[in-house]
């Protein structure tokens, strides 16, 4: 099919892919499964298959959990180079098909900082994949920080994908990972990343967030009531919801009335992106998404479209196929100003009273 002529196209901001350096590693360590699902047979041609049957003009590659670090730094570093720059290869044989999110050897921060620099400055990569959790590291994490400053200098768009966090091994329950334990991740990893001012201290990032946010958009408001605690209220001059509206959410796996209601809720709709989850939601199931997606009533068939490609042309301009088509502008956000923090802190006495009589 011809995707430059179907005005229904999409760019695909949740799509994996599956370097044969990947696939070796986790022979070596006697992985077969993602959180509980199979690892999937991938190769490009599989992928422009797959995104052929569901109109989709470009993919923006990632790996899923978990990572590259299994157990030794040098080898996550290694193979974190070998993925990234097969990535760049496949870009370059297939133009205009494929973006990518190159992976760091996280969570050590160092190694993954110099992998960021190479990546986007050298591979121009269009952005970064990291894991809401690694070996317990959460996103916003202080040992992450020169990191944050990294992809901060360069204005990176980072696509957080979820991992199995070890407290969800332990849960013991008789449900595959991705299922729920998934989603579990992405919701402290974002919560995390708002209560520890990553947000506020480095506002020039761009956060994508894999399956619609897990349960952020359900517990927002919830959430927020952390705005009436100084402990964190000082971390987030802005307000909680604030931050939680400029996170970007993707589709993949969550193309229901419900999920998207929720989500059409909380945050503007310029923010939701397209994702399918392919290979690991394999063909079948992603005609069933977009089926599910296009007959979505929650959103006008204007809106539909500006999520099927549209708002992704915020994020990754070089995807445009038709000059004459308009591109979004992209938000630049910026650190509270100092009017606002001087009533947060002309504020904090009164939240402290507060906080002393919830404590009674």
């Amino acid at each position: 099919m011809s995707v430059s002529n179907n005005h229904n196209f999409n760019i695909d901001v949740h799509h994996h892919l599956i370097p044969p350096a990947f696939t070796q590693a986790m022979q070596k360590y006697g992985i077969n499964q993602v959180a509980g699902a199979p690892l999937p047979l991938w190769n490009a041609e599989r992928s422009l298959e797959a995104m052929d049957l569901i109109g989709t003009q470009t993919a923006i590659t990632s790996l899923s959990a978990p990572g590259v670090y299994f157990g030794d730094l040098k080898e996550a570093c290694d193979l974190a180079r070998a993925c990234n720059e097969y990535s760049a290869e496949i870009k370059i044989k297939y133009p205009g098909r494929f973006g990518s999110f190159a992976v760091l050897p996280m969570p050590f921060t160092e190694a993954s900082c110099r992998e960021a620099e190479y990546a986007l400055d050298m591979l121009k990569a269009e952005g970064i994949v990291l894991l809401g959790s690694t070996e317990g590291i959460f996103l916003g994490d202080a040992q992450l920080e020169e990191l944050m400053h990294v992809l901060n200098e360069r204005l990176a768009t980072v696509f957080v994908h979820p991992n199995i966090h070890a407290s969800s091994n332990q849960v013991n329950l008789n449900i595959p990972g991705f299922i729920l334990e998934f989603l579990c991740d992405t919701t402290r990893a974002s919560v995390n990343l708002v209560a520890s001012g990553v947000l506020e201290r480095y506002p020039k990032i761009n956060w994508i967030l894999a399956h619609a946010g897990g349960f952020l958009p359900y517990v927002a408001w919830r959430v927020s009531l952390s705005n009436m605690m100084p402990e964190l209220a000082e971390k987030i001059p802005e307000g909680f919801l604030h931050y939680i509206r400029r996170f970007y959410f993707d589709t993949a796996l969550s193309p229901s009335p419900y999920a998207m209601a929720a989500l059409n809720e909380l945050v503007d709709p310029s923010h939701i992106l397209f994702g399918s989850d392919f290979p690991f939601a394999p063909k079948q199931l992603s005609i069933i998404q977009k089926q599910n997606f296009d007959n979505l009533k929650v959103f006008s068939p204007e809106t539909k479209q500006n999520i099927l490609a549209h708002n992704a042309l915020a994020l990754f301009p070089q995807f445009q196929i038709d000059e004459n088509q308009s591109i979004p502008a992209l938000q630049h956000y910026s650190s509270a100003s100092f009017s606002t923090r001087l009533k947060h802190h002309l504020m904090k006495p009164i939240l402290k009273i507060g906080e002393n009589i919830r404590k009674r």
